[in-house]
């Protein structure tokens, strides 16, 4: 018994190489700027978002651990407190970007799922930094 397939549901890779060639996709690789493929750049993609976790979880246990405890042991004020909170969150929204790029550029199959989860963490980051700048003044 043979069976014939119907090549209209073989979804073979787009022109361009890639998984998918779709609007949306195409947007993103454009937002990123990602022009070719790599798909070695996927262990990189997954080094890059450990480190993007970890830079995200020092700066929460330093914001809200380490600081609250040590402000009062050792006097010190927002003022120091705040642009350690900045620089955290620059650095892990750095390391978040570098992150996504690698895992749209090595056309990752879950680019999309990480792409929704550093949304969420972009946005924290973001209400977190306002936060820090309306603290310091620079935002009234």
């Amino acid at each position: 018994m043979t069976s014939q397939v119907n090549q209209s549901t073989i979804t073979p890779l787009a022109r361009s190489g890639y998984r998918s060639d779709r609007a949306a996709d195409r947007f993103m690789r454009s937002v990123l700027g990602i022009s070719t493929l790599d798909r070695r750049s996927t262990e990189g993609a997954h080094r890059a978002f450990r480190v993007s976790l970890m830079v995200s979880a020092l700066r929460c246990l330093i914001t809200y651990a380490l600081i609250p405890i040590m402000v009062p042991i050792l006097s010190l004020s927002g003022w120091v407190a705040t642009p350690i909170s900045i620089a955290l969150c620059v650095l892990a929204v750095v390391n978040g970007t570098i992150s996504m790029r690698r895992f749209w550029r090595s056309d990752h199959r879950q680019r999309w799922m990480y792409t929704a989860f550093i949304g969420v963490v972009f946005t924290i980051l973001a209400v977190a930094l306002i936060s820090d700048l309306t603290r310091l003044g620079v935002i009234a």
